[in-house]
């Protein structure tokens, strides 16, 4: 038996061991997990109405661009798009059809990623919650100063809109 033989025997006895001992498996990925950088990531939702305008919300905790997108962090094994809806959800009671990644950064902290999503409001605003103070649908030629993600995000949105032969 040549070397790829030997290669694949022993390949095949060890997916035979884990398949009679799958618990294996499990132990092999935690142990991995404490050997793997670590990272937070955030979410934030580009929502155009029909007007062509996008929601914006002002934070309270966000300086010095309080203005941005909505959003916020993602859970412990919380999928991104899950955790965008819940977010927006409590923060607004707005309940969003998230329609597709538009943009993925590292964001302004060591070890963070910043995900945004284009969305599709499928209710009005109902509430605002402790971290927001306000919102409002803002044209896209006048957007105040807000994080340079959040500018580029909406941007990505409306070519992305551009594209699809939709106006803005």
């Amino acid at each position: 038996m040549g070397r790829n033989g030997r290669s694949s025997s022993l390949k095949r006895r060890l997916s035979d061991v884990l398949q009679r001992a799958p618990w294996m498996v499990s132990m092999g990925l935690r142990l991995l997990r404490w050997t793997r950088a670590r990272f937070t990531a955030g979410v934030v939702g580009v929502v155009l109405n029909e007007q062509g305008e996008v929601l914006l919300v002002e934070h309270v905790f966000h300086a010095p661009d309080r203005w941005g997108l909505p959003g916020g962090w993602m859970e412990r094994h919380e999928l991104p798009d899950e955790a965008l809806k819940r977010e927006l959800y409590e923060e607004l009671g707005l309940r969003v059809a998230v329609l597709e990644p538009i943009l993925i950064d590292r964001g302004r902290y060591k070890a963070h990623l910043d995900i945004a999503y284009r969305c599709r409001a499928e209710n009005e605003v109902q509430r605002l919650s402790s971290e927001l103070l306000e919102y409002r649908w803002t044209p896209l030629n006048a957007l105040p100063p807000m994080p340079p993600f959040h500018r580029a995000a909406v941007r990505a949105a409306c070519n992305q809109r551009v594209s699809e032969g939709k106006s803005l």
